[in-house]
């Protein structure tokens, strides 16, 4: 298991490695200049030369892409020599000196993924740390109903094979897996949140946190939290529905299914004992995929319901040429797309023993 683990960790460096790599140059090559952005509207050329000097963007693109490596990597190297890059973003971040070759110091420090061009130079680490939490909250929401309400719809789907209710709820999954998403966040803002405001009470846009009308305060509004959420939940609850049933009924047609019903077991103690559990496997592949997915792609989602996330920050940061915070973002999703990924593996050894980690 260890072993096993140190080798997913090893080939996630990889991944990320390559994921810094391409953001760096795929935004690197777009037209205008990043001091500029950095600037706004304001020009002069005084400022703009030493912004692209503190922040390197005088250097070619190859020694601009080492600084960005040495940034984001937890260990780093840094120059004592005052007009070095390097040392002069060293105040950034807390960091533990390892050893010190000349005038190079080794550190270990948090990733650093520099400072946002328009929100008055705050680093994007804080950005991301802000809204983060509440685009985890919203999947988090999304994943365990579509999980809850998949799981039971599967089952019982499977229970009653090409019943009226079988097929009812086959064309229903069918359409959920169809329907993009931010068309669904349209139309659920209009009809529950316009609508049908009177009967649900539910807002058309809102986040977790609202602030106080009479001043006093953030407060947590959870009503805000469940178009979304439904919304979020509608593609991986019918992948859930499909997987959980067809894995059901294929699980239900093995020669052990067979013994234990010979033994007097009815249909709820051979689901519930022995045919559940190992039916679960492609519901969890499927649902990591999904999970991870979500911190991505509830950037639509978010965006139409308004929902302080960091999916909303990203489409803001896309529309006003934000570099910082959404290479940021990229990384930091990528690094939880890996953990998740290592995290499912490990779980799968727990729901079928068969299954054995190896590198």
């Amino acid at each position: 298991m260890f072993q096993y683990i140190i080798s997913k960790i090893f080939y996630g460096i990889l991944t990320l490695f390559g994921v810094v790599t391409v953001i760096f140059f795929l935004f690197n090559v777009l037209p205008g200049d990043p001091a500029r952005m950095l600037m706004g509207q304001r020009e002069d050329s005084e400022q703009l030369q030493s912004i692209r000097k503190k922040y390197g963007f005088d250097q070619s693109l190859s020694t601009q892409y080492g600084y960005y490596l040495n940034d984001v990597s937890p260990i780093s190297f840094h120059s004592t020599n005052e007009t070095d890059y390097t040392s002069l973003n060293s105040g950034k971040y807390v960091y533990t000196p390892l050893f010190t070759i000349g005038t190079t110091t080794t550190v270990l420090k948090y990733p650093y993924l520099r400072d946002s061009f328009q929100k008055n130079g705050k680093s994007v680490s804080e950005v991301i740390w802000e809204t983060l939490p509440n685009t985890a909250v919203l999947a988090l929401v999304a994943i365990f109903t579509a999980l809850f309400i998949g799981i039971i719809l599967g089952v019982v789907s499977a229970i009653y094979k090409d019943s009226l209710f079988d097929r009812i709820i086959t064309v229903i999954s069918t359409l959920g897996m169809s329907v993009p998403s931010f068309f669904s966040a349209i139309l659920f803002a209009w009809f529950f949140g316009f609508v049908l405001h009177k009967y649900t009470n539910l807002n058309m846009t809102g986040s977790l946190y609202e602030v106080d009308d009479f001043g006093e305060g953030v407060y947590i509004k959870w009503k805000n939290l469940i178009l979304p959420a439904l919304v979020l939940g509608i593609r991986p609850l019918a992948v859930v529905v499909q997987l959980m049933r067809n894995s059901l009924l294929e699980t239900l047609s093995q020669d052990y299914i067979r013994t234990a019903r010979a033994k007097g077991l009815n249909t709820y103690q051979v689901i519930k004992n022995h045919a559940l559990k190992n039916s679960l496997n492609p519901v969890v592949t499927a649902i990591s995929g999904w999970f991870a997915s979500m911190l991505a792609g509830a950037v639509f989602v978010e965006y139409i319901f308004n929902w302080n996330g960091l999916g909303k920050e990203i489409v803001n940061a896309l529309n006003t040429l934000d570099l910082p915070i959404i290479m940021g973002s990229v990384l930091v999703i990528a690094t939880l797309f890996i953990i998740i990924n290592i995290l499912v593996d490990i779980l799968y050894s727990w729901l079928d023993p068969r299954i054995k980690l190896n590198g």
